[in-house]
C-alpha cells in the first residue's frame, strides 16, 4: 500500500481472527519456524497453509513471513515484525471480544459474530454444516450441504482448501452469504437444477425497477431472503415464490 510503512499491518487482516485457521498457521509458523509443520498441526494441506499466508499478507499489507530457501536445515519460515505485531493485536481482540461475549446470552450473543460482518452481500443465513462431499477423489472442490432453521437445505460449492482453513464439520455453525443479484425470484414451484440451489418463501415486501423488481421474501423460521424477479411481474406481498441460487454463489463464514 502506498505511503504505509513496511512494518505496519492493515486492520483487514484482524478480521479472520477468530473466525478460520489462518490466524492459527501464522501463531503456528511464528513457533515452529516452518510453513509444512505449520500446516500439519493445524491439520491442513501445505497448499492450504499458504493460501492462508497469501490472504493474510494480502489484507495487512505487508509481508507477514520471510521464507528462507535451502541451507543446511532445508530452509524455514519466519514472522516479520509486522507478523508478529498481527498476532499480539489478535490475542488482544480476541480476550476482547470474550469478554463482551461474556456479558450478553442468548439471541444478542449469537448475532453479534455475524453483526461485526462488513460485506455487501445483502443475504447473511445463519445455518449448521451437515455433510462435505467431493464429486470425485482429488476434485478441487468441496460440496458442502447446510441446514437453514427449521426445516430448509441449501448447498455451497468451495475449495477444499477453504473448507480445511474454515475447519469444516457436521454440526459447526456458520454463516451463508450470497449477493442479492445473484438470487433469482420465480412465482409459484420451480423445476429441480444441479448445483443450483431452490428456495420457497413468500414475498414480504416488493420494489419495483425498471428492468428489474426488488423482492424481499420470507422463508420458514422468520428468515429473510433479497433477489429479484424479472420485470414487469405479477408477484405481490403474500405471492408463494421459489429462489434460484447456483451453488457457486453461495459464500461461507465462520461465526
Amino acid at each position: 500500500m502506498p505511503g504505509m510503512r513496511k512494518d505496519v499491518f492493515s486492520i483487514e487482516a484482524l478480521g479472520h481472527e477468530p473466525a478460520d485457521k489462518r490466524m492459527d498457521i501464522l501463531r503456528l509458523i511464528g513457533s515452529t519456524g516452518s510453513i509444512s509443520e505449520a500446516a500439519r498441526q493445524a491439520g491442513v494441506s501445505y497448499k492450504a497453509a499458504w493460501q492462508a499466508v497469501h490472504t493474510l499478507t494480502n489484507l495487512a499489507g505487508v509481508a507477514l513471513v520471510d521464507r528462507a530457501v535451502g541451507g543446511a536445515g532445508g530452509g524455514g519460515a519466519k514472522l516479520t515484525a509486522a507478523g508478529e505485531q498481527l498476532l499480539d493485536a489478535a490475542r488482544q481482540m480476541d480476550a476482547a471480544r470474550r469478554d463482551v461475549l461474556a456479558r450478553f446470552s442468548g439471541g444478542a450473543a449469537q448475532a453479534l459474530p455475524g453483526a461485526g460482518l462488513r460485506t455487501s452481500m445483502r443475504n447473511n443465513l445463519p445455518c449448521r454444516v451437515m455433510q462435505l462431499t467431493m464429486s470425485t477423489p482429488g476434485d478441487p472442490m468441496v460440496r458442502v450441504v447446510l441446514a437453514l432453521p427449521p426445516s430448509v437445505q441449501i448447498t455451497s460449492s468451495i475449495t477444499r482448501e477453504s473448507a480445511e482453513l474454515l475447519g469444516l464439520q457436521p454440526g459447526l455453525a456458520v454463516l451463508a452469504l450470497c449477493k442479492a443479484t445473484a438470487v433469482r425470484i420465480m412465482a409459484g414451484a420451480a423445476p429441480a437444477r444441479e448445483h443450483v440451489n431452490l428456495i420457497a418463501g413468500k414475498v414480504t415486501r416488493l420494489s419495483r425497477g425498471g428492468l428489474r423488481d426488488e423482492v424481499v421474501m420470507s422463508l420458514p423460521g422468520e428468515l429473510q431472503l433479497v433477489g429479484f424477479a424479472d420485470h414487469p411481474s405479477r408477484l405481490r406481498a403474500g405471492s408463494v415464490v421459489t429462489a434460484s441460487v447456483e451453488e457457486n454463489a453461495v459464500v461461507l463464514a465462520r461465526v
